[in-house]
């Protein structure tokens, strides 16, 4: 008896969510409209009006070449450290997919733990290892291999290494978690009639990855164009990035329309990307959703 008043309350609270389902993402859309609505309307009015409606900020964004150099560095690096994560990741990616569970999961943890050390801390790392006399110049020296330090510190060499270190887990838990779920049975039915493994991986595996390797450099791309912090540390004056822009026109020159305005052409460039990807790709293909 308990157990039928027991169902039916359980019935009368599930048709009264049905009914009223804002209740369940209630706290969703206010967390939402006071953490990024709310912030995002009065960096809007900041950017727009000084005291008064105008659209100085954003053109003098686009008309001054410096501005549209950083614009074009921030894609640039992007895109490098896009491409180079993706080379990176695959390979492991594909292994990761290939092994045993047991075997996977003890390798996944070494694409886990550099999420367990600081963002700063890794950074620092990195200006030790690269420095002029820093571990890899020393190696490199010692082997007989260069007669003076390589410069890989303060260039975008050192924020191209320091950026796809950061970025290579996002790309391998992307391309894994669609590669997970490939049927390999397809790859020996290929095989079996006549197909040798390169024309195998060429024509059955790599088109079946695609939504991870599509959602991985999406991620790893809208992720790179907003770096602040490897730019700043391992990079030099030539590898100014549009976050480092925002951030000197806050701190050192007070101008916060004008960051504000910087801020909304990389939100804009981001949407943009977006919108693109999802004309073309669909936005529920990012984690390797099935296609409708």
């Amino acid at each position: 008896m308990d157990r039928v008043k027991k169902n039916k309350l359980m019935s009368m609270v599930g048709l009264i969510l049905a009914r009223h389902r804002w209740v369940l993402i209630s706290p969703l859309l206010f967390y939402l409209f006071l953490f990024f609505v709310l912030p995002l309307s009065r960096g809007l009015w900041v950017s727009l009006w000084d005291p008064e409606f105008t659209l100085k900020n954003y053109a003098h964004f686009f008309t001054e070449p410096v501005y549209v150099m950083v614009i074009i560095n921030s894609f640039k690096i992007a895109s490098t450290v896009t491409i180079i994560s993706l080379v990176l990741a695959y390979p492991y990616a594909y292994l990761l997919s290939s092994v045993s569970d047991d075997t996977a999961s003890k390798l996944l943890l070494f694409v886990i733990l550099p999420f367990w050390v600081s963002l700063l801390v890794r950074n620092y790392s990195w200006m030790i290892l690269l420095g002029r006399h820093g571990v890899f110049n020393t190696i490199l020296m010692n082997l007989g291999l260069m007669s003076k330090p390589v410069k890989f510190l303060y260039c975008t060499t050192g924020v191209n290494i320091g950026m796809v270190h950061i970025m290579l887990p996002y790309m391998i838990l992307s391309l894994f978690s669609v590669m997970k779920g490939i049927d390999r049975n397809l790859m020996k039915a290929a095989q079996s009639l006549g197909a040798n493994r390169f024309h195998t991986f060429i024509r059955v595996f790599l088109p079946l990855s695609l939504p991870g390797i599509a959602g991985g450099c999406l991620i790893v791309f809208i992720m790179s164009i907003g770096f602040f912090i490897t730019p700043a540390l391992l990079g030099g004056a030539k590898d100014v990035m549009i976050a480092q822009l925002i951030e000197k026109n806050v701190s050192l020159m007070l101008k916060w329309g004008f960051a504000f305005a910087a801020a909304f052409v990389l939100l804009a460039l981001s949407i943009v990307i977006l919108t693109v990807y999802n004309r073309f790709l669909g936005l529920d293909r990012l984690m390797g959703g099935a296609d409708d």
